[in-house]
């Protein structure tokens, strides 16, 4: 019987096309994991793709909650913050998938795990760094680092030659990353730093200009840190987000476009939405005002940085301890709600 190797899957270009690429090269029987992190995708259509081009099974994860609970409210804790910009959405999603991926090989007897994180990126460490910790007997497989395709123009080639359907185009070249959190957009025109974004880029969030011209209030309340209700009504973790992402989205609240240090060491452009993400962020700020002291807040501010560039240099597999120690003394206090005025027109 041929070996297993477990793809982490999301139904875009690159994972669509290392399906049959690791059929013509390795002769694996593919096993596409697909991480719901709450990417919004038609998960039945993603399944259905995984099939056609040639998984020999789909096995899908509903990873939301523990995401947004064991990795983005711990971070949020922290005041992670990259670059005074970034509130990493990607580098939080990374090790969950991660780790359900190597899961998913032990269950199905796995030989190998696969990633379709390209070879510049941060990415590619998150994956191999999760995948070493948990199962370094595993053969790890990152085409980008292997094949002859030097871009998404080649993909692209590559999938109109495999019969492969695929969302991009040369027209629509940007590279995006989504879950509960955020939508990242790389690629395209954001490759040259003096290029204004395209409006067809931004997908979750209003322009200014496109933003109601009246206020709009909304109380987030919080318990020892962790957000859990939103104008009085208490909801779930991934209902909550998902609610701040609508309102903050409505007013134009959550975009950064940032030239950012990569851990490989280069610098990348990227265009990140983050409406909740952003309301929460600040709430939270507006509380730690309230309750910190001078030296307290000063301390606190020093080590956000701290512990942003440990988040986004991917040394972590978890990001529960980072807000620990932070939320024992500093953030006790930190229990109650917070009004904030959006306006979205400035």
């Amino acid at each position: 019987m041929p070996e297993k190797v477990v793809l982490a899957y999301s139904g875009g270009l690159d994972t669509s096309i290392i399906i049959p690429w690791l059929r013509e090269n390795y002769s694996y029987d593919v096993i596409a994991m697909v991480g719901d992190v709450g990417q919004g995708d038609d998960l039945d259509a993603v399944v259905n793709k995984a099939y056609a081009t040639g998984a020999s099974k789909v096995v899908v994860e509903d990873l939301r909650r523990e995401f947004l609970t064991t990795y983005v409210f711990p971070a949020l804790k922290a005041g992670a913050v990259y670059e005074h910009k970034y509130l990493l959405g990607t580098s939080l999603a990374r090790p969950v998938i991660a780790m359900h991926q190597v899961e998913v090989a032990f269950r199905e007897g796995a030989t190998a795990l696969a990633h379709g994180c390209t070879g510049k990126g941060n990415d590619q460490v998150r994956f191999e760094l999760a995948y070493q910790a948990l199962a370094p007997e595993l053969r790890i497989i990152a085409p980008w680092r292997e094949w002859n395709l030097k871009s998404r123009e080649d993909c692209l080639d590559y999938a109109e030659q495999h019969a492969i359907p695929v969302e991009a185009s040369r027209q629509k070249i940007h590279s995006r990353d989504r879950n509960l959190w955020h939508v990242s957009h790389e690629g395209g025109e954001l490759e040259d730093a003096a290029n204004t974004p395209f409006l067809s880029t931004w997908q979750i969030t209003r322009s200014p200009q496109e933003a109601p011209d009246h206020e709009e209030h909304v109380e987030i309340g919080f318990d020892k840190g962790v957000p859990i209700s939103v104008n009085g009504i208490r909801l779930d973790a991934v209902s909550l987000v998902e609610l701040l992402n609508e309102i903050g989205g409505r007013n134009a609240i959550g975009r950064v476009d940032l030239v950012e240090n990569r851990f490989v060491g280069i610098k990348s452009r990227g265009c990140y939405e983050t409406p909740g993400g952003t309301l929460l962020l600040a709430a939270q700020r507006e509380l730690e005002a309230l309750c910190l002291d001078r030296d307290a807040l000063q301390a606190a501010h020093r080590l956000e940085i701290c512990r942003a560039g440990v988040l986004r240099s991917v040394v972590h597999t978890t990001a529960r301890g980072f807000g620990r120690f932070r939320g024992k003394y500093a953030r006790k206090c930190i229990r109650g709600g917070n009004p904030l005025p959006l306006q979205g027109k400035r």
